[in-house]
């Protein structure tokens, strides 16, 4: 959430963000409702001034006369004041519902676009296999014919159980992944980041907070209480610090969140449809920062935020480009993002794995989290995330880039300590 003081002191610079996000919204609008809120809440302040001088007249009144006059004026005032509440809170509600859907001000070195077909690529890593150059008789399979002839996952089980987009992870398809978990925690914990498993069902405030709400509803599973099933550890862990003043000598606070996540996927039917690309529950590492107010400290922890990740990506093996995202490919709170995408040999594409954010104040703001700098002055702290790494989504590119011509898998050299062995072949 943007401050209003500076939404109106810099309403060209917030309509052309707007305008680079492809966000529909209209700043003059709030404006507007800006000055009938601050009208009719400076005459509420009148009144009830007047109100307190009209107590002190009735206790100093000379005569009955101008007690009874007296208290008569301050009838009239109270039912002014109230009808003026009334509408007060009405513009209230229109002023909020105005403020959460001003979009955060893209950062300069955003590229324009509309959509992710316009996101720059900015990175190549890693060397693309060549199955047939070793074999001209290897045809490589996508990752759903070898994970079911490996007994890794079920997916026709997964359908009668949980419907669209269900699966089963049997076998070694759980083995890997804990193998992938159980490395991703040793890895980042490196980087100093603390561990951390927040609930998943949470309030909608947070969702708000984060700025998912409003925007995305329709990908959210809702409980019969309100509350939600959250998409990301991000929600949550954001939430961990609401309303708190953190200690100016903790920042930046790091956290790699683990958690199950939920999203129903709404705006993606009759996409991906096939194997474990876009599912409604799985697993993700989130790494989530708080730090000082600075735009210079933002950028340099969102380059080491998406960097952990490359890394973490390289010492699999996997090939994969990084790409910085275009305005209209971001968030409403995102000033500036990256996705790491890895290559999928089969379709012969790159598929997004990770996407690295930072926000400034945006969030912090919505959860009232702030810090005294060194002068004393209370300041919302600057918020930042990126993938660890979510799973099952990181098999598809795994098993594929690493399909032996028998239809086994060979495992990356980083997993074999955890996975207890080096290749996963059929009984």
């Amino acid at each position: 959430m943007l401050d209003i003081k500076f939404i109106r002191e810099n309403k060209d610079i917030v309509a052309a963000g707007a305008k680079k996000k492809h966000v529909v919204f209209d700043v003059e609008e709030l404006l507007k409702v800006d000055d009938e809120r601050r009208t009719v809440l400076a005459s509420i302040e009148k009144k009830r001034a007047d109100q307190n001088a009209a107590n002190d007249k009735v206790a100093s009144a000379k005569t009955p006369e101008d007690r009874a006059k007296t208290i008569a004026e301050m009838k009239l005032l109270k039912a002014e004041v109230e009808k003026e509440d009334t509408v007060l809170k009405e513009l209230m509600k229109k002023w909020q519902a105005l403020m959460l859907q001003v979009p955060n001000i893209p950062d300069i070195s955003v590229p324009d676009g509309a959509t992710d077909a316009e996101n720059k690529e900015i990175k190549v890593w890693g060397e693309k296999p060549n199955f047939a150059a070793a074999n001209p008789a290897f045809e490589a399979k996508d990752h759903v014919q070898l994970m079911t002839a490996l007994k890794m996952v079920d997916f026709e089980r997964g359908s009668k159980v949980h419907g669209f987009r269900g699966y089963f992870l049997t076998g070694d398809g759980v083995r890997l992944c804990f193998a992938v978990w159980n490395y991703a925690l040793d890895f980042f914990s490196k980087k100093g980041f603390m561990p951390i498993m927040p609930p998943t069902i949470v309030r909608k405030a947070n969702l708000y907070g984060t700025a998912h709400l409003p925007g995305d509803v329709e990908d959210y599973y809702m409980t019969q209480d309100g509350d939600a099933l959250a998409g990301t550890a991000e929600v949550p862990v954001m939430g961990f610090h609401s309303e708190e003043i953190l200690d100016a000598a903790s920042l930046p606070i790091k956290y790699l969140g683990f958690s199950p996540c939920y999203r129903r996927e709404a705006g993606a039917h009759g996409k991906d449809v096939r194997g474990l690309i876009r599912v409604h529950e799985f697993y993700k590492f989130e790494q989530v920062i708080l730090s000082e107010a600075s735009h210079e400290t933002s950028v340099k922890l969102h380059d080491e935020l998406n960097r952990n990740t490359e890394e973490f990506i390289e010492s699999l093996g996997i090939p994969y480009h990084t790409v910085i995202n275009c305005g209209g490919d971001l968030g409403l709170g995102q000033v500036k993002k990256y996705d790491i995408e890895l290559w999928v040999p089969k379709e012969g594409k790159y598929r997004e794995i990770s996407s690295a954010s930072y926000f400034h104040d945006f969030q912090t703001r919505r959860f009232n989290t702030r810090y005294k700098d060194a002068e004393g002055k209370l300041r919302y702290a600057h918020s930042l995330n990126c993938t660890a790494i979510p799973t099952p989504r990181i098999l598809v590119s795994l098993v594929e880039n690493f399909q032996q011509a028998d239809g086994s898998i060979k495992i990356p050299e980083a997993l074999q300590k955890y996975m207890g062995k080096d290749v996963i072949k059929a009984e």
